[in-house]
This record gives C-alpha cells, sequence and structure tokens, in this order.
C-alpha cells in the first residue's frame, strides 16, 4: 500500500478508568482546600489528563460525575476517600471529610 494514500491518525488519549477518576477528584479537591463546585473539579482534572477544557467531552465530563456519585454512595468508598456533599443528595458542591485533629 502506498504510503502517500495513508492518512495520519492521531490516537485518542486512552481514558481514565474510574478509579483514576475518584483518585484524581480527589487530588482536585485537595488542591481547592477540600470542596469545590463540580464544574470547577471537572475542569481541573480535564486539564490534568491533557483535555481542552474549552472543550471538554461530555462522555468524559459524565464519567466524572458518576464516578463520584457512586463513591459517595457507597459507604465503605465514601470513607476510603472522604467524599462528601455539604448540601445533600443533588448538590454539585463536591467536598472532602477532611480528619481534624483534637
Amino acid at each position: 500500500m502506498d504510503r502517500a494514500l495513508k492518512q495520519s491518525r492521531r490516537k485518542a488519549a486512552p481514558r481514565p478508568t474510574s478509579e483514576h477518576l475518584v483518585e484524581r477528584i480527589r487530588e482536585t479537591l485537595l488542591f481547592f482546600g477540600g470542596e469545590a463546585h463540580r464544574r470547577d473539579v471537572i475542569a481541573n482534572v480535564a486539564r490534568d489528563i491533557g483535555v481542552d477544557v474549552k472543550n471538554i467531552p461530555e462522555d468524559l465530563e459524565n464519567a466524572m460525575i458518576v464516578s463520584f456519585e457512586e463513591t459517595w454512595r457507597d459507604e465503605a468508598r465514601r470513607a476510603t476517600y472522604g467524599f462528601h456533599l455539604r448540601f445533600g443528595e443533588g448538590s454539585h458542591r463536591w467536598g472532602l471529610k477532611l480528619a481534624t485533629a483534637h
């Protein structure tokens, strides 16, 4: 096959796994001091993994939201990662319950 006829294709960056997204979300929340609006968390994670924050793919955004919500709903995982919704279910204000020293 003639190489001139082949089009160069850019490989799509592999999508992070759900567990990887949860770790990234936690790191971002720590970076923001333990709490932030989910749009800011999503934009920061997207930037960190090399996605144009002006055009975040809907599937990536949804994957981050689902990853957070699934972790928050699972008691054991919620305790492990410390995810917290200050204003309850449906809140877009994501946070971490940080251990406080007495």
